[in-house]
């Protein structure tokens, strides 16, 4: 039985380019979010400023899709790996997040009301 153990120095390296990561997408979304609030501003002074409506019901239909054909997916090829363990939770959590968002789809009664207009 043959173990091989990486240098201390790699195991450092390795665990610090998730964080790196983390924090360097946390930059560019505050840097984003920035901007696109001094826009908004800019465009309310200069009364160009248009409020553009965020479609819910379209958002919770195409997200509850694809993550439920992710989580499916993901959860059929570890169990095929790994069988029954912690890792199908990599698959399980984007099935059960997509599911919620198609009942919420089908339940939510301000859809059925903006249907009846």
């Amino acid at each position: 039985m043959s173990e091989t153990f990486t240098s201390t120095t790699a195991q450092i390296i390795i665990s610090i380019i998730p964080i790196v990561g983390i924090a360097i997408g946390g930059i560019v979304v505050f840097f984003y979010i920035l901007w696109h609030h001094h826009e908004v501003k800019l465009r309310i002074k200069t009364g160009t400023y248009q409020n553009r409506n965020f479609d819910l019901k379209t958002f919770s239909l195409l997200t509850g899709l694809l993550l439920t054909a992710i989580g499916i997916m993901l959860s059929i090829l570890f169990i095929c790996i790994e069988g029954f363990s912690y890792v199908l939770l990599g698959g399980l959590i984007p099935l059960a997040i997509g599911v919620s968002l198609l009942i919420f789809y089908k339940i939510n009664p301000s859809f059925k009301e903006n249907d009846a207009k």
